[in-house]
């Protein structure tokens, strides 16, 4: 574990359920919160620095929960040292970041995912498998949602452009991964949003648009707290995903002329994204994680990196529609 923040602690309850799965270091920037975090899980080994983490011999794998900003960095340290690197979302700043990264694993041969956990929960899979099947015909619409109530203070790092502030890299990389899921990487890409006055986004609409005729049209904000619901309409039907469409536990697909048909996963544990008692659905990315390093494999089909390279790339156009840049961006 790198990093102690409040997803750290999500991770960490999940992959405890796990029955071949075990945490043996944390590590933090300095010894009191990595040892508070070791204490608080039962994690053999707290280390006041990354480096000491990514040179245990006995660490697998490196899950780098650190906030986005230093991800290149965290995730650039592990891969260096020769380990394995699950990397929490957004990937990167931008797409330069995430194509060092991917670079630098594919060099070295090493296992490297992006933790897009919706990608890896069962019940996306089961409605990405159904859209491929042609089970609303055609895809001619994606809608998706992801907003939180605010408000946050200025000195919050969401108001930060150090530190990759905004509603974009947060909250839009859920709705724009799923279009990518469904449609793959969009030929045009527009958007609009309301920007703080440190010049990050707080509320933003974005319009995707494919050759084939398909739009998404999708939302993210820090300023109001939406539903969090997904629509997919194809020419033959629709499917509609209730609220936390990224922690999905059921869908409803509504083929024309026909009842609908509501499709939930065998087992699937989940409470959605508040973390209110039970699991959180974090464990089906650790699961995949560990299961392509037993196959021997350096990345997962379920979240291939070409696809992420393809989220930061509409990631970075968004930014760049709206007129949101961070200093990282000066040195591309």
């Amino acid at each position: 574990m790198l990093a102690t923040g409040g997803i750290a602690e999500r991770f960490v309850t999940d992959v405890r359920e796990l029955p071949d799965a075990e945490i043996v270091a944390v590590a933090s920037r300095s010894d009191a919160p990595a040892k508070a975090f070791a204490d608080r899980f039962g994690i053999p080994r707290a280390y006041g620095e990354w480096a000491a983490l990514v040179a245990d011999e006995e660490v697998d794998i490196v899950y780098v929960a650190t906030p986005h900003s230093a991800h290149r960095a965290a995730t650039g340290l592990a891969l260096a040292a020769g380990k394995p690197v699950l990397c929490e979302k957004a990937f990167t700043l931008n797409a330069r970041e995430a194509g060092e990264l991917v670079s630098l694993a594919r060099e070295r041969g090493l296992f490297l995912m992006e933790a897009m956990w919706m990608y890896c929960n069962p019940v996306i899979r089961r409605l990405a498998e159904l859209v491929r099947d042609g089970a609303v015909g055609e895809v001619r619409t994606v809608q998706a949602d992801f907003g939180l109530q605010g408000p946050f203070a200025p000195d919050h790092r969401l108001r930060d452009p150090a530190l990759g502030g905004g509603a974009v890299l947060d909250l839009g990389v859920y709705p724009v991964s799923f279009a990518h899921l469904l449609l793959g990487e969009p030929d045009r890409v527009r958007a609009d949003a309301l920007l703080s006055p440190e010049g990050v986004d707080l509320n933003t609409g974005m319009l995707l648009g494919w050759d084939s005729g398909a739009t998404a049209l999708l939302t993210c904000s820090v300023t109001a707290g939406t539903a969090a619901t997904a629509t997919v309409t194809g020419t033959t039907g629709r499917i509609d995903v209730p609220g936390g469409f990224f922690t999905a536990e059921r869908f409803v697909l509504r083929r024309n002329g026909a009842e609908p048909e509501e499709f939930t996963a065998d087992g699937f544990v989940g409470d959605g994204f508040t973390g209110d008692g039970g699991m959180h659905g974090l464990q089906y990315e650790a699961a995949e994680a560990m299961r392509c390093l037993r196959a021997g494999e350096t990345e997962s089909p379920l979240v291939p990196l070409e696809g992420t390279l393809a989220v930061m790339r509409t990631l970075d156009a968004v930014r760049d529609r709206i007129g949101v840049r961070y200093p990282v961006d000066a040195s591309a």
